[in-house]
C-alpha cells in the first residue's frame, strides 16, 4: 500500500513497514526507516544539528529535510523498479544523511555516515546493508560525493532537490542571503520520475518577484551536476524545469 501526503508544498509518498526476517547473519531484525525515525538517538542528533546550522545561517537541515529526502529517496528508487529492500535503504540513507552536522559543518556526510556505523547494527541491520548506507550517506556532498551505487545516486537527488520555502530560517527577509532568497521563492519542488522514459525531472515554481532564476544557478549549479551524474548512474536521463520551461 502506497500512502500520499503533502509535506510543505512537495507531494510524497512512502510505506508503512516494519518487518523481521531471517538474514545470513542470522535472525535479525529488518531495520526500516520507521525505526530510525523512532530512534531517539537519531531525533536528538537531528534537532541539535539543526540548531547549528540555524545559528550559522543555514537553511533548515533537521527532521522536515531528512523525511524528505528518505522519501524521495524511495520514491526514486520504486519507480526505476529496484527492490523494496533497494528503496528502503535509500529511505534510510536519506533520513541520516545530514545527522552529522550536530558535530560539525565540514565534513559532515563523513560524521553522518560514522553516526550511522554506531547506530545500524545496534539496531540489527546487517554489515553488508550498514556498508551501503554508510557509503550513500558520505558520498551525498557535491563537493566530492560520487554516486557509486543506486542508494547512492538517489539520495544524492533528492537531497538536491529541496529547495523550498519552508527551508528558510531566516526571520527578516531584509536578512535574507542568495540561499535564503532562491529557497523562499520556491514555491514548489517535485521530482517527477519516468520509469519508462528513464527520464527524472526536478520542477521547480519559482517567484521571479523573490529571486531572479539566474540566482538559482548561482547557487546550484554544482548540484545540477552531482544529479545529472547521478541519473546518469541510474540509467537515467535528469532534466531541470523552472516554471514550466526545461532549462537542461
Amino acid at each position: 500500500m502506497i500512502l500520499k501526503t503533502e509535506q510543505n508544498g512537495h507531494i510524497v509518498e512512502g510505506h508503512p513497514a516494519t518487518e523481521e526476517a531471517e538474514t545470513d547473519q542470522g535472525h535479525q531484525h529488518i531495520v526500516t526507516v520507521a525505526d530510525i525515525r523512532k530512534e531517539p538517538q537519531i531525533e536528538a542528533f537531528l534537532r541539535g544539528a539543526n540548531q547549528q546550522l540555524k545559528v550559522l545561517g543555514y537553511t533548515e537541515h533537521g527532521q522536515r529535510h531528512a523525511s524528505l529526502v528518505s522519501n524521495i529517496g524511495h520514491n526514486i528508487l520504486e519507480r526505476l523498479g529496484y527492490s523494496k529492500r533497494t528503496a528502503d535503504l535509500a529511505a534510510i540513507a536519506g533520513y541520516m544523511h545530514d545527522v552529522g552536522n550536530v558535530i560539525h559543518r565540514d565534513g559532515h556526510a563523513l560524521g553522518s555516515a560514522i553516526i550511522a556505523m554506531q547506530v545500524l547494527p545496534r539496531l540489527g541491520m546487517n554489515y553488508d546493508e550498514v556498508a551501503t548506507v554508510m557509503g550513500a550517506i558520505g558520498n551525498h556532498e557535491e563537493e566530492r560525493g560520487v554516486p557509486s551505487s543506486e542508494v547512492t545516486a538517489a539520495v544524492i537527488i533528492a537531497d538536491k532537490a529541496d529547495v523550498h520555502r519552508s527551508r528558510v530560517q531566516n526571520p527578516d527577509p531584509d536578512q535574507f542571503d542568495i540561499h535564503d532568497r532562491v529557497n523562499f521563492a520556491s514555491r514548489r519542488s517535485f521530482v517527477r520520475v519516468d520509469g519508462d522514459k528513464r527520464v527524472i525531472a526536478l520542477e521547480l515554481d519559482i517567484d521571479t518577484d523573490i529571486s531572479r532564476v539566474m540566482e538559482y544557478f548561482e547557487i546550484f549549479m554544482s548540484r545540477m551536476v552531482i544529479s545529472r551524474r547521478a541519473a546518469r548512474y541510474l540509467g537515467c536521463k535528469f532534466e531541470l524545469c523552472i516554471n514550466g520551461d526545461r532549462l537542461f
